[in-house]
């Protein structure tokens, strides 16, 4: 009986992350349409992406700490009611101000989906079977970015680009329906109490870098950093940090718990997450520099990153089945070795068709490997229950920091080579060695049989 409903929670749990997924790999296709009856210039055309992200980095913190101080129930039925009345906000815009609008509340509702839904594997499955389960939830993302671009390209060619975020809305109320009878509702013990100085301060801080990072100017250089646009929200960031570490190590109930990297597999955790951030933002160019390379149109070279997600949606499963069987440590190491191999690969030559798709490949096995299972696992074993979510959210920071950061990284380096293709040879070859010298340090990681007499004290 607990294992028919443990499935029915797996499965509405599925549902919310693909709808939140959804979200970010049908707006390619949709940008065209959108053109077409909103007015939009370069720069806001980067932030319909851009504020999707930003928003979804800002509230990961907040609505994962109010998962674990009031239950997972309220929490993400909260996020996907959230994420449901942005949908709704995008679909009836008629400027770009109301549509970004519109994006920042989805990214601030889907930020609760993902951490609150590793959680709940945690609160429900026992350390041997958490693997599996979270492979399982790591392969939407794969299984998104494959049929988000078939599912707007079929509603486009009978509805307006509207529809694609009104179909949110039923698929919302049946994720709330069922999470308010299926998913738990303990709440912690203790009173509930937010930090409400640390959110405001993340939220700056957040908010600066992603600001500052996005706005770089690669071609520019130096003189891009210190630009007006960028170097003010930098510097923001730096002042900000000190302080909010400063108050949160004094908070009752911090927003980040920064005793958690007192503890070596978390701080190693934070590490491996980083460099998996700035490995992912590799993808980001790749359709461009398939376009250089192979002379191939823009929606071809998209296309041309289906064998990538693929390896994703299937090596996200198997990664964490294999991570119950060998433990996390073997898991995490493979993985950014075939991360860094794939990037080795573009860089000896990437002028090949095999060797583009064979790197895709290694890469996106790599990236489910990390990503997709690995570390929210070691992140669930090593904290307490009543700090799962707030754990799983500790992750995507430092993914998503790693992502804006290596995007930045390549983009410096592509605009300082004489030609394009020459700037991200070397752009990959770098992020190889960012991974290899990671995996390295991830050696570090408990074994399977620590990771096993560990995972019993997280229980309580």
């Amino acid at each position: 009986m607990e294992q028919h409903r443990n499935g029915k929670i797996l499965a509405l749990l599925f549902t919310g992350v693909l709808m939140g997924a959804l979200d970010i790999s049908i707006v390619g296709p949709a940008i065209p349409a959108i053109e077409q009856t909103i007015k939009m210039d370069h720069r806001s055309l980067s932030w319909i992406f851009s504020i999707y992200v930003l928003f979804n980095l800002v509230g990961v913190s907040f609505l994962a700490k109010l998962s674990d101080l009031y239950g997972r129930r309220r929490i993400y039925i909260l996020s996907v009611a959230v994420f449901g009345f942005g949908s709704a906000i995008v679909a009836l815009s008629d400027n770009i101000t109301f549509l970004l609008i519109g994006r920042a509340v989805q990214g601030f509702g889907a930020s609760g989906i993902f951490p609150v839904a590793s959680a709940v594997i945690g609160d429900i499955y026992p350390p041997e079977k958490r693997g599996r389960t979270l492979g399982m939830i790591g392969a939407v993302f794969g299984i998104a970015f494959i049929i988000g671009p078939v599912i707007a390209g079929v509603l486009l060619l009978w509805f307006k680009w509207n529809a694609l975020f009104l179909v949110n809305l039923p698929i919302a109320a049946v994720v709330i329906f069922y999470s308010w009878r299926l998913l738990p509702s303990k709440k912690s013990p203790a009173k509930p109490h937010f930090d409400w100085k640390g959110m405001v301060l993340i939220a700056v801080l957040l908010s600066s870098f992603a600001y500052g990072i996005n706005n770089i100017e690669a071609s520019e250089g130096v003189k891009g950093i210190l630009s007006f646009d960028v170097f003010p929200f930098l510097l923001i960031t730096l002042i900000t940090l000190p302080v909010f570490i400063f108050l949160e190590k004094k908070s009752p109930s911090p927003v980040v718990k920064i005793e958690l990297f007192d503890i070596k597999q978390i701080r190693i955790v934070g590490l491996v997450a980083f460099g998996t951030g700035i490995i992912q933002a590799v993808t980001i160019f790749v359709p461009e520099m398939a376009v250089y390379v192979f002379g191939v149109s823009t929606s071809r070279a998209s296309f041309m990153l289906i064998p990538f997600v693929i390896a994703i949606a299937i090596g996200s499963p198997v990664a964490g089945r294999l991570i119950d069987k060998i433990g996390s440590r073997a898991i995490v190491m493979a993985g950014l070795a075939l991360a860094a191999t794939g990037l080795i690969i573009f860089f000896i030559n990437a002028g090949s068709r095999f060797n583009f798709y064979t790197a895709g490949i290694l890469m996106g096995l790599g990236s489910a490997m990390l990503q997709g299972s690995a570390l929210r696992y070691i992140m669930l074993n090593e904290v307490r229950s009543s700090e799962r979510a707030l754990g799983q959210g500790i992750i995507t920071l430092f993914t998503s920091t790693g992502q804006m950061i290596g995007a930045t990284l390549i983009g410096i380096i592509v605009a300082s080579m004489s030609t394009k293709l020459d700037g991200y040879s070397k752009s990959f070859l770098v992020i190889a060695m960012i991974a290899l010298t990671v995996m390295v340090i991830s050696y570090r990681l408990k074994s399977r049989t620590e990771e096993l007499a560990g995972a019993s004290a997280s229980e309580a």
